[in-house]
């Protein structure tokens, strides 16, 4: 894993459902966690919201995804999403997640700045909007390469 320094970002609330956008009351993780299932990737071990992790001035793209695809999980929105795992370091203790990773082309809504990675993790307790952290993410080939030996595999 590469460690990157990073600040907690409050987000829409969109992923969770706390925001003001009402088309999502019970946020998008929860509407695409059976869409994920269905591909064999299970959600449920996260909260159901994303945590947004600034790591300016670094503008990273996932690698090694466990995951790439495209879900329609919502009337007409189909989106690809990346998965990678991931780690956070916050208040001296690491907890292991996803780094969940709409592609910018795709995402019809609420798009985060190149800066800001989104997190699939358990719940983490006193951590807010301003704190300060250490994000893991995966090492290894380029998503573009990754894909070139995905189809070369097929």
């Amino acid at each position: 894993m590469e460690w990157i320094n990073g600040i907690v970002r409050a987000g829409y609330g969109v992923a969770s459902g706390s925001g003001a956008d009402r088309r999502y009351p019970a946020g998008t993780i929860r509407m695409q966690q059976p869409f994920f299932l269905e591909r064999g990737i299970d959600l449920s071990p996260y909260f159901p919201g994303t945590l947004n992790i600034d790591v300016a001035p670094k503008a990273p793209v996932p690698r090694r995804p466990i995951f790439d695809g495209l879900l329609r999980w919502y009337a007409d929105i189909e989106e690809r999403f990346l998965l990678s795992e991931t780690e956070i370091e916050a208040s001296g203790k690491r907890y292991a997640g996803l780094w969940y990773y709409p592609h910018p082309q795709t995402k019809p809504a609420h798009v985060q700045a190149d800066t800001v990675v989104e997190l699939l993790m358990p719940w983490i307790p006193n951590l807010h909007a301003g704190d300060a952290v250490r994000v893991g993410l995966a090492q290894g080939v380029p998503e573009k390469v990754a894909k070139l030996v995905h189809k070369f595999r097929e």
